[in-house]
């Protein structure tokens, strides 16, 4: 599947939108796939979107994929399942350093 210059656009705008939450993370990798989940099938859940999203700090990556019917739609599933796996992962993060510095007063 070739990508046209305006979903080129597209996709850096929703995966890109996701780095200024993950500030303070370290360096992030970011692999993203999108395709056809299969050539001859017209109906239902025919685009996909995969993402990966690597930080070097050794934390475990984030993944997210998604099949719909418009291919747009699946990229910004993608981008808010990420969002929301980020967001939960810096609250436990968050959650953690508060009880290890709470001990410590104790």
């Amino acid at each position: 599947m070739e990508l046209d210059e305006p979903l080129k656009v597209f996709v850096h705008d929703k995966i890109g939108s996701l780095e200024h939450f993950m500030e303070g993370m370290g360096e992030v990798y970011a692999v993203v796939e999108i395709g056809k989940t299969t050539h001859h099938h017209h109906k239902g859940p025919y685009f996909y979107a995969e993402a990966n999203i690597s930080v070097n700090r050794g934390n475990d990556p984030f993944r997210a994929s998604e099949k719909h019917e418009d291919l747009r739609a699946a990229i910004v599933a993608v981008a808010d399942e990420l969002q929301r796996q980020i967001r939960r992962h810096k609250e436990k993060e968050t959650e953690r350093y508060r009880k290890t510095n709470k001990r410590e007063e104790l």
